[in-house]
């Protein structure tokens, strides 16, 4: 069984099958029957989105709207296969976003340019375009109602410019996609979890950052919904803590402008140093081993993004 987790408050998650277990999560916002998808993981992910809506009593008619909280394809590359089997469903994705899930080819070559494409078609498939009359433009301030329910769309660069937060507006709970960091469940220790920031190439830029996350916390949310993964209590204090960390990237990466051609090697081991170092006084025991694997991609796209940064 895939992980399941009911928060009581229409609001669900469930493991996408996303390269790893309870990698990245999908949500589900149900009101009076209907429901909202924030976030598709990959291709691979339709299979789980719909046994989550049998374990609802639900079906495939009953979804009204697939958010994506941003276009990079472990949040949107299931998207075109997720829309063609819920018949009733309105794409919702930042302005930015629309026009590459109506035509995702330019999409697929920047992902295939960071990753390559043996792993873009191993991971990903074929990525499905969307119809454009389908598709919903989000832009700041937009609020689409989920049979009543409110749900409101925030234009939060830092981690993309064509990045969008959801403000759940019946229970303060915010989707925040990236935006408001990583924080994965194997880290918890004694219920309390660990949060640190993604700075994924190509469109890093620490200030939008920072100000989305501020932005964020004037909601007053009372939790939030990672991507990576689920539910995360104190938003206040977690924030503090990503907004260190991120000053922290910022100062390593600041550090090796200068390296040359070892400079993404010499980045990369400033911030595994760095995350290990947190990780530990966070209370953690896992191994080093344990904990490369959990980390690994993360820690090269983090440094890959700061180098792009830099260049800019």
């Amino acid at each position: 069984m895939f992980d399941w987790r009911d928060y009581q408050n229409g609001i669900v998650a469930f493991d996408s099958g996303y390269v790893r277990p309870i990698l990245a999560a999908i949500h589900m916002i149900v009101e009076a029957g209907r429901v909202a998808i924030v976030d598709t993981g990959s291709n691979d992910s339709l299979p789980n989105a719909l046994a989550a809506l049998e374990l609802l009593g639900l079906d495939t008619a009953a979804v009204d709207y697939v958010f994506l909280t941003h276009i990079h394809l472990d949040h949107a590359g299931g998207g075109g296969r997720m829309m063609a089997a819920f018949p009733n469903a309105q794409l919702v994705v930042h302005p930015r976003g629309a026009r590459h899930m109506a035509e995702p080819s330019r999409l697929v070559a920047g992902v295939t340019a960071v990753y390559g494409a043996e792993y873009v078609q191993r991971v990903y498939g074929e990525i499905v375009p969307i119809p454009a009359e389908r598709i919903i433009e989000a832009p700041d301030g937009l609020v689409v109602s989920l049979a009543g329910r409110e749900l409101l769309c925030l234009d939060t660069p830092g981690h993309a410019r064509h990045h969008i937060c959801i403000v759940d507006r019946k229970t303060k709970g915010i989707f925040t996609g990236d935006m408001f960091g990583l924080s994965y469940r194997e880290l918890d220790v004694d219920g309390r979890q660990f949060i640190f920031p993604t700075t994924t190439p190509t469109q890093f830029e620490p200030e939008e950052m920072r100000m989305s996350i501020q932005r964020l916390l004037s909601f007053e949310p009372e939790a939030m919904y990672l991507t990576h993964y689920s539910q995360i209590d104190e938003p206040q204090q977690k924030a503090a803590d990503l907004l260190r960390h991120l000053d922290v990237l910022v100062e390593l990466a600041l550090a090796e402008k200068s390296a040359g051609a070892e400079r993404h090697q010499r980045i990369k081991v400033a911030i595994s140093d760095y995350l290990f170092q947190q990780i530990r006084a966070h209370g953690c025991r896992l191994s080093d081993d344990a904990l490369l694997e959990i980390w690994e991609t993360d820690l090269e796209l983090n440094a890959q993004g700061l180098g792009v940064w830099l260049d800019t």
